[in-house]
């Protein structure tokens, strides 16, 4: 399987512009400069974008692996925070709200652990992976 998206920049890198588009279309020329990135400029950037995708497919690999082990999720809560210091992407840290009933705690964290580990978009990080959780 093979996902794609553009990136289309324009100008200089602090005064220029550019818009990202996904195969989906999910993200159709949407709009990211260097005050999206690195002030409070209206539109995406690269690390929000790592950070939702990490959250994305970290969730959908612990809801497997909970499925794998007969529990169902009610609801998995997942916030990505990317971390840019100095030009290199250095941490990824997951903070978990987590909704599944029977389960115990050590069980659960041993299925986080798992998805921290081995979900696909962890395994492409190059960079500190963490996860905080609370299960309800």
């Amino acid at each position: 399987m093979i996902r794609k998206a553009t990136a289309v920049w324009k100008g200089s890198g602090k005064d220029g512009n550019g818009h990202l588009s996904t195969q989906s279309t999910v993200l159709d020329k949407v709009q990211y400069s260097y005050k999206s990135r690195f002030e409070d400029g209206v539109g995406t950037n690269p690390e929000e974008l790592i950070a939702a995708a990490h959250a994305g497919c970290f969730a959908m690999k612990l809801s497997f692996n909970l499925s794998g082990e007969n529990y169902v999720p009610e609801e998995l809560e997942v916030t990505g925070n990317v971390t840019l210091e100095d030009g290199t992407l250095t941490k990824s840290h997951l903070v978990l709200k987590a909704k599944v009933d029977g389960i115990s705690e050590e069980k659960f964290a041993e299925l986080v652990k798992d998805a921290e580990k081995n979900c696909p978009i962890s395994k492409a990080l190059n960079m500190e992976i963490s996860v905080e959780y609370t299960l309800n």
